[in-house]
């Protein structure tokens, strides 16, 4: 019973992560390694505190209003 509730506990977390954006940075990195690890010329990935700093950048770009 107690292992349950603790995996319905770390699937809710889970979820709350990736609601928040908080596990973005794990998925950009997940992405990374299966789509650009293979090729030759691709780009490092980014370090945690350069994909903040591109996520933030790009989530408050242009107009954020409704009128």
């Amino acid at each position: 019973m107690l292992k349950s509730f603790l995996k319905r506990l770390r699937h809710i977390w889970h979820l709350v992560r990736r609601l928040s954006g908080d596990d973005a940075y794990e998925r950009y990195l997940e992405h990374h390694m299966a789509f650009h690890a293979n090729v030759l010329d691709a780009p490092p990935a980014l370090s945690r505190k350069e994909f903040y700093k591109l996520w933030q950048a790009n989530k408050w770009q242009g107009i954020k209003r409704c009128c």
